[in-house]
């Protein structure tokens, strides 16, 4: 068989490459597999011959085992020699299509040619892919709260069972297995603290750094890393040699204290009860220290003798006090009436005690500065609210009294002001939104106010920008029971919305009422809308007043042509959709259009407005060319001036007979000019 029936049975497609082999293949002589080698080359390209050649001198070494391996093996050759003539075809750019590739579609290709190229070699991609995708805590992640939750509580577990066990024998002895677990677990806690510690991103230029050599620079600079580091020198090694029972070794643990700090801090800003979190977390600071301290006293007490004098802890062989529950809860009470200098305890005898009651004072006096000033503050910021709007009511009573109002209207404005407080609807939402940026103020106010502006027939399928910018400028509204929202007749300059209570449109006697108007509903779009043709122009066609009080949201004519100044087609949207909504009333009139068209008041004067703005820039222009002009001419003038003085008399007097011509002008001047 020749090469040439060979590649005629194969087929190569560009996905795969199959063989068609027959038995007459197999009975053909050996020596007439490459008979044509010459010709079949000159029909090849140069890799095909290369490959030929090379495989011709590899199956010269196989003549003993057959036709079919020969065969074989070339049909492997072959194919994989395809396989990479087409992979390489494939990955040929086209020119054609790279003229219109733009920087970012050509950084794309070459992206995904890199990306191919890795595919193929599995082991490296999957190395890239491990490299590529670090795992970094971001401090605004509820993982890395909760993470703060579970080091706070290892920390707040050494700050109290430590101290305590250290002064405390009987305490460290009783459940020394259970005391073992809980601190080896804390240190498991501490290490695995340091890896979150060096795997938490930061934000520099507003993004998270990822880039852990950046990430461990940063923290290997700081005092908390030394702090930290101290934190896990295992001092329990000492157990071996000091023994057991020296809880003391491990006083090391306290210094990671900023993680609770940390953690109260996050807590304060997720948590909905701010202040109460503030009262609950100086209580905790409080008991924290009476703790200690209480610890502290005992320990002196065990130093100085036990029931040695009337001050120290009494002699633990009594058994109402040999105890650990007595023992402790006596030291508590000693240490809280000591630092909240109560008093009333047995004084002092030796030096010791002197100094530790001074100092408990000391503390004692900060620690009741402190509960005063921030439970003062605290009830402060929880009453400011009220204390703000008991101004305002205060405020209002005296200008009614000052102006002697009647009593009924005085009667309707406390109630009012009631309702206003019952409902918590005192707050300002303008006033309390002003500080954030726009785009968290729009979706606060898409949450609170989309759904309520999409009920209006004409703002339904609006575009999703003007709904955005409408709903910002929605104000709130609330009115007292028998309050008249809008007259018959009246200029309609804001539309409203019912967000909740329920209106009546009236007759003029304002006792008939022809219909209710509930939660969801509107009124006043059209108006609003200058639509032309309208028989009512933009007045009022009813009546409405609130039965109850009535919570609204205002729209005001200025803010609605605001807003739609941006979207010119949403514009002509609403203004058709009035326009299909008058019709449907019967409340158009048909306006005959002349050969121009009637222009809008508006468009006329914006066009008038930029006519001004245009005359007014060239105004400016020729002024200024025409006050460049003049110092110009002075300055020449001032040359010709000092170049004559400098001159001869002779000059000076044949210049003077020169210049002057009969009509009096200085002819020299104007030719010099």
């Amino acid at each position: 068989m020749t090469c040439q029936l060979l590649l005629e049975s194969m087929d190569l497609s560009p996905h795969r490459l199959s063989v068609k082999t027959s038995i007459e293949d197999e009975s053909e002589p050996a020596d007439c597999t490459f008979s044509r080698d010459q010709s079949i080359c000159d029909d090849t390209s140069s890799e095909l011959q290369r490959v030929a050649t090379l495989e011709q001198q590899r199956l010269n070494s196989f003549r003993d085992r057959g036709a079919l391996s020969r065969l074989v093996n070339m049909v492997v050759t072959l194919r994989e020699w395809a396989h990479k003539s087409l992979q390489e075809e494939e990955e040929r750019p086209d020119s054609f299509l790279e003229r219109f590739r733009g920087p970012e579609l050509q950084i794309a290709t070459s992206r995904l040619s890199i990306s191919r190229h890795d595919i193929q070699d599995g082991n490296t991609s999957a190395k890239t892919k491990k490299k590529s995708d670090v795992f970094i805590l971001s401090p605004a992640d509820d993982l890395y709260y909760r993470w703060l939750f579970v080091i706070a509580s290892a920390v707040l577990y050494n700050w109290c069972f430590v101290v305590a066990r250290a002064c405390f024998n009987e305490l460290q002895t009783r459940n020394f297995i259970l005391w073992l677990f809980l601190d080896y677990l804390s240190d498991v806690i501490y290490i695995l603290d340091t890896c979150v510690r060096l795997r938490t991103g930061f934000l520099e230029q507003g993004l998270l750094v990822k880039d852990l050599i950046k990430l461990r620079e940063s923290y290997f600079h700081t005092l908390q890393f030394k702090l930290d580091l101290l934190s896990i020198i295992p001092t329990d090694l000492g157990y071996i040699v000091i023994g057991i029972h020296v809880p003391e070794l491990r006083l090391n643990r306290l210094m990671r204290f900023s993680r609770l700090f940390e953690f109260f801090d996050r807590t304060e800003t997720r948590t909905s009860y701010p202040n109460l979190f503030r009262i609950c977390n100086l209580v905790l600071y409080i008991l924290v220290i009476i703790h200690w301290n209480a610890c502290i006293y005992f320990a002196i007490s065990k130093s100085l003798g036990f029931g040695s004098d009337q001050w120290v802890y009494p002699n633990i062989s009594d058994p109402k006090f040999g105890t650990l529950t007595r023992g402790y809860v006596y030291c508590l009470y000693w240490s809280t009436l000591t630092l909240t200098t109560i008093g009333e305890m047995p004084a002092p005898v030796q030096d010791e005690e002197y100094l530790f009651v001074v100092f408990d004072f000391l503390v004692g006096v900060l620690i009741f500065a402190t509960i005063v000033g921030n439970v003062g503050a605290m009830i402060s910021n929880m009453n400011a609210t009220r204390a703000e709007f008991q101004g305002q009511i205060d405020a209002i009573k005296h200008y009614m009294k000052f102006r002697k109002v009647s009593k009924e209207l005085e009667a309707r404005v406390i109630k009012w002001f009631d309702y206003l407080w019952t409902n918590k609807k005192t707050i300002d939402e303008q006033d309390v939104l002003k500080n954030l940026p726009n785009k968290l103020r729009a979706e606060i106010a898409i949450n609170v106010h989309l759904e309520t502006l999409k009920k209006v027939r004409i703002f339904q399928d609006c575009e999703a920008g003007l709904l955005v910018e409408l709903v910002l400028k929605l104000r709130p509204q609330v009115f007292s029971p028998g309050d008249y929202i809008c007259r018959k007749g009246d200029i309609g300059k804001e539309m409203y919305i019912i967000k909740e209570g329920c209106l009546a449109v009236v007759a003029d006697d304002g006792v008939t009422q022809y219909a209710h108007l509930t939660a969801g509903s509107c009124f006043g779009e059209i108006s609003i809308l200058n639509i032309r043709g309208s028989k009512m122009g933009n007045r009022r066609t009813a009546n409405i007043r609130s039965i109850g009080y009535s919570d609204l949201f205002c729209l005001s004519k200025g803010d609605l042509m605001e807003a739609v100044m941006e979207y010119p087609d949403a514009k002509k949207v609403l203004e058709e959709k009035g326009r299909q909504i008058l019709i449907k009333e019967g409340l158009l009139e048909e306006v005959e259009a002349d050969g121009i068209g009637v222009e809008d008041i508006e468009k006329r004067v914006e066009r008038m407005e930029d006519t001004i703005e245009i005359l007014q820039t060239r105004f400016a222009r020729l002024l200024a060319q025409y006050t460049a002009t003049q110092q110009h001419l002075k300055q020449r003038l001032t040359t010709l001036e000092c170049r004559t003085n400098h001159s001869g008399s002779g000059f000076l007097s044949d210049g003077n007979e020169s210049t002057i011509d009969g009509d009096g002008t200085n002819s020299e001047v104007n030719i010099h000019l």
